[in-house]
């Protein structure tokens, strides 16, 4: 006589058990997502803050370094503009006709200066790719150039002291130079500094 021991019952998960395990599963998921996602995108948000601030640096130091107006004397030889030779007048601030960047050499000209993307470059046209990667990819510049003696950072030019628009002649002794870097993610940062005649 045989003996037949039973093995014990096989049991695997029903199809219902496994869609609904699958359903579980992805709402757990989802809402993971959800939460982590922004996190990453706003980590990126600090490196293209400071990449703001350091391309501001930039062209501050590069504005800087140009002379007041393009009717400033250099070295001893009449002294700055409204002295012995006007001023240029608001309505006319900007590069000078067929002027370029690199041949920029008074403040105003940059006033109306866009910069995107690979167009961002140093004053001597170079790129600034690092290894094949363009770490201004995305960002964008302008520029303003304006008269603002009262030193309020309003354009003096938009209106004069009774409220109508100005007609362009205004005559300053000192330039606010605003830039206005916006990060690939739309923030825009806004730099200002002051430039005075002499």
């Amino acid at each position: 006589m045989s003996v037949r021991i039973a093995a014990p019952a096989e049991r695997g998960f029903t199809l219902i058990e496994l869609v609904v395990g699958i359903l579980v599963f992805a709402i757990a998921m989802v809402a993971l997502v959800n939460v982590f996602a922004p996190q990453i995108r706003k980590g990126i948000d600090p490196i293209w803050q400071v990449r703001a601030v350091t391309l501001a640096q930039s062209l501050s130091s590069e504005i800087r370094a140009k002379s007041f107006d393009e009717n400033t004397q250099f070295a001893n030889v009449g002294g700055p503009c409204g002295s012995s030779q006007a001023c240029t007048q608001s309505g006319s601030l900007g590069p000078d006709v067929g002027e370029t960047r690199p041949f920029f050499d008074d403040v105003d000209d940059f006033h109306g200066l866009v910069l995107q993307g690979s167009d961002i470059a140093n004053s001597l046209g170079l790129t600034t790719d690092f290894s094949g990667v363009d770490v201004y990819s995305g960002f964008s510049v302008s520029i303003s150039v304006f008269y603002d003696d009262n030193e309020d950072g309003i354009n003096d030019d938009d209106l004069d002291n009774n409220g109508t628009l100005d007609s362009g002649v205004l005559i300053g002794t000192r330039k606010l130079v605003q830039i206005t870097v916006q990060t690939p993610s739309g923030e825009n940062m806004v730099f200002a500094m002051f430039r005075n005649n002499y």
